[in-house]
């Protein structure tokens, strides 16, 4: 079948506007169009596009919108993103694609148009401000308005003119004439201040304020002795801020003086605003250099971190507006998306406590298609008041994660547990039997017995073995407790008793405590030998990696952005698994194919003894019994799996039937296609409600007491990490927990 060809119309160099509905159109710039397919490299299409608008290929940005979507924007940043593009629209023929760039941004900033007096001039409008100036600038507190010579106690270079770059110099020019004299006036002060930043920035000098207030502003040159001065007051029976009186004499040199440059973080915040909104990673130390190079001024690492956390509130919105929004939130959710949960509860204070939210698309996938299978996590939330992330994932037919309930909380309490579990509970509503996997700590093992009556309860592994390393700790060596650790997992995964029973003597061996330990840690909830409900070989609860992924980049938002970013990427992942498995040609999903196909593959040396019922007898390197009427082999691959073992799709082999009729149904592309028959809409005016609509909100909701404390926040691994961390072992008498410095036996 000929591979589909789609033409892409780039375009670059113009803007996005938002209407009322939060929908987005792309005006002005260039645009060109390119013949691509799914055969397309994304390097290749890069370059190409790289040629035609003469930009930098690899900090390129390229995005475009979903069918009917055109409110979220698509990121293409590796080759299946382009094929995908192409797969969901080759059938329209075209697709818009919007390429940005760093330099694209840059552009972009000084080309926007701002809002300004009358008598402003045009280089004024060099640094627009997408909110009101008076957001980032308080009127009457200038603890903000920092001297760079002197800001958190540490000394600030100035940059003199004499060696500032053509870069520099061409920025700083763009604001020479911000001030233009007695007479100029201002829609408030805030529009002032940054008017004379730009001036003093672009003329290299510092500044003092005399008078700082609601009604004047006098400001003086801060060298000794200089005689330029400025003064503004409010225009009699008007809003406006007019300069009346000005002496523009310098004879302090300007910028060759040794004071530096005056700025703010408000103010460096809205100038790195628009390229934090292409580059959302922008480093402070990249932050501080550019600063440096194209406005001459040096920041420390503080301060251009600080400058970031102003330019991202304004970008994101106030962290807590946010938690005002939630009523609001809750009730556009369960309006845009019919079926949907989403509830909050808040402390007698109206802090905010608990918010769970499940839509309609997950719960029903998760009914129609999903294995009774859920992992309960919990993640740590960086966010400016912290918190913690709590989900319940599902895995569908093609092991890929499927996300089913989120929460966001104050911390990670039995309370908080149980009341999770509630609401899961309410929401699913399924007699099934579901497996957890899950803690057995936090609560989590009372909780589900009572709540979820008739499930089964499969201990993660990577908490028992966490808490086997915590009880036990320093009583071994590395080398013995990484033994442990091995076979405690093959205690573990050992199917049938025999191979448990050899794996915990070897434990026994290592240490007798370890081993009564392991007894005592309620095998039948994690041990395949004796565990009786269905986990297809699912042992820990941190499943899915690319969930945490998602967390990872949106954990830092504000509440509600948080929520609908992580919303934005369920939305999008739904859609491209229903498009990608529209293509599929076989019974299984692609993954359960190959594992089957794996499994067939090790039959030829297999010899089955035949007889007139189900039960057979299959001999190989050892002797199994299938019974094919019970889905059972005494191997116990198909039990633990939902997949025929070798053994089985032997006997098949030799009976004419097919293994196709004996795996799981949850392993068949058609039960997948009803995993994600159902859609996530879109939640439109999540950070900015009307008035009308933010007015109904009832209930006010505060932030949570608890803020995030200083220093840089500690990440949680996702990733799978060495539990067998080496401990101090003393050379001398061999003792574990020192060293032969410290040994207290041979001193």
């Amino acid at each position: 079948m000929a591979a589909k060809k789609v033409i892409a119309i780039c375009q670059s160099g113009g803007e996005f506007v938002a209407d009322r509905d939060g929908a987005l159109t792309y005006t002005g710039g260039e645009a060109y169009a390119i013949d691509i397919d799914q055969e397309t490299r994304l390097d290749d299409f890069r370059a190409e596009v790289a040629e035609m608008f003469g930009c930098g290929a690899e900090a390129m940005a390229i995005k475009y919108f979903l069918p009917g979507n055109k409110k979220t924007l698509i990121t293409i940043s590796k080759d299946k993103d382009l094929q995908r593009m192409v797969s969901f629209l080759g059938d329209s023929g075209t697709v818009d694609v919007f390429v940005m760039s760093e330099d694209d941004a840059a552009r972009n900033l000084s080309n926007m148009p701002a809002s300004r007096s009358s008598r402003t001039t045009v280089s004024e409008q060099v640094v627009p401000l997408v909110v009101p100036i008076d957001a980032a600038y308080d009127t009457t507190n200038t603890s903000d308005q920092l001297d760079l010579d002197l800001c958190d106690g540490h000394p600030l270079c100035s940059i003199p003119a004499s060696s500032s770059d053509e870069k520099h110099r061409r920025a700083a020019m763009q604001w020479e004439n911000t001030i233009t004299g007695v007479d100029q006036r201002f829609n408030s002060f805030s529009e002032f201040r940054e008017a004379l930043h730009k001036y003093s920035i672009a003329h290299g000098f510092a500044y003092r304020y005399k008078k700082n207030d609601s009604h004047r502003v006098s400001v003086k040159c801060k060298s000794e002795g200089c005689p330029w001065r400025i003064y503004a007051s409010r225009l009699a029976t008007t809003q406006l801020v007019c300069i009346k009186k000005m002496n523009a004499e310098h004879t302090c040199e300007g910028a060759i003086v040794k004071a530096g440059y005056r700025a703010t973080r408000g103010w460096v915040g809205s100038i790195i605003k628009e390229k934090l909104k292409v580059s959302p990673n922008y480093r402070p130390k990249d932050i501080a250099d550019d600063i440096r190079r194209e406005y001459g001024i040096q920041l420390n690492y503080s301060q251009a971190w600080r400058a970031k956390e102003i330019a991202r509130e304004q970008l994101q919105g106030s962290y807590k507006e946010a938690y005002k929004l939630l009523p609001f939130f809750c009730d556009k959710i369960r309006e845009t998306n019919p079926g949907s949960f989403a509830t909050f509860t808040t402390k007698e204070d109206s802090s905010f406590h608990r918010l769970f939210v499940s839509f309609h698309a997950s719960i029903s996938g998760f009914q129609q298609g999903c294995r009774p299978l859920l992992f309960l996590d919990s993640t740590v939330l960086n966010s400016k008041y912290q918190g913690m992330l709590l989900s319940a994932t599902s895995i569908d037919g093609d092991d890929g994660i499927f996300p089913v309930a989120i929460a966001v909380v104050d911390d990670e309490t039995e309370d908080n547990w149980h009341w999770f579990l509630q609401e899961l509970k309410s929401a699913i509503s399924t007699s099934q039997q579901i497996t957890f996997v899950a803690d057995f700590q936090n609560g989590l093992k009372k909780s589900l017995a009572e709540i979820f009556d008739n499930c089964y309860h499969s201990y993660c592994l990577r908490h028992l073995i966490e808490k086997l390393n915590k009880d036990l700790k320093g009583q071994f060596s590395h080398e013995a407790r990484r033994f442990m650790i091995n076979d405690f997992y093959a205690a573990a995964h050992a199917p049938r008793l025999d191979g448990f029973q050899r794996a915990v003597e070897n434990i026994r061996g290592i240490s007798p405590d370890a081993y009564e330990w392991v007894v005592q840690s309620e095998p039948e909830h994690w041990a395949n030998a004796f565990f009786t409900g269905a986990r297809y070989n699912q042992m820990t609860s941190n499943f899915g990696q690319e969930f945490y992924s998602w967390v990872s980049e949106a954990h830092e938002l504000p509440i509600t952005q948080m929520i609908d970013t992580l919303r934005g990427r369920m939305m999008e992942s739904i859609y491209a698994r229903r498009v990608e498995s529209s293509q599929w040609g076989s019974k299984l999903t692609p993954s359960m194919e190959e594992k089957l196909q794996m499994e067939a593959s090790l039959t030829h040396s297999l010899e089955v003894l035949l007889t007139e019922g189900s039960v057979f007898e299959v001999r190989g390197d050892s002797v199994d019994i299938v019974d094919i009427d019970h889905w059972d082999c005494s191997c116990k691959g198909w039990q633990l799996t939902g997949l025929p073992c070798c053994h089985a799709i032997a006997v098949f082999n030799c009976i004419e039937r097919s293994p196709y009729d004996y795996c799981s149904r949850y392993f068949m592309a058609e039960t997948y296609h009803l995993t994600y028959a159902e859609s996530i809409n879109p939640v439109p005016n999540v950070d900015k409600p009307s008035l009308s609509e933010s007015a109904e909100a009832v209930v006010t909701v505060t932030p949570p007491p608890t803020k995030r404390p200083p220093g840089r926040p500690k990440m949680k691994q996702f990733e799978s990490v060495d539990l067998v961390k080496r401990q101090l072992q003393c050379s001398k008498c061999k003792g574990l927990g020192h060293n032969k410095k410290t040994c207290r036996a041979f001193s």
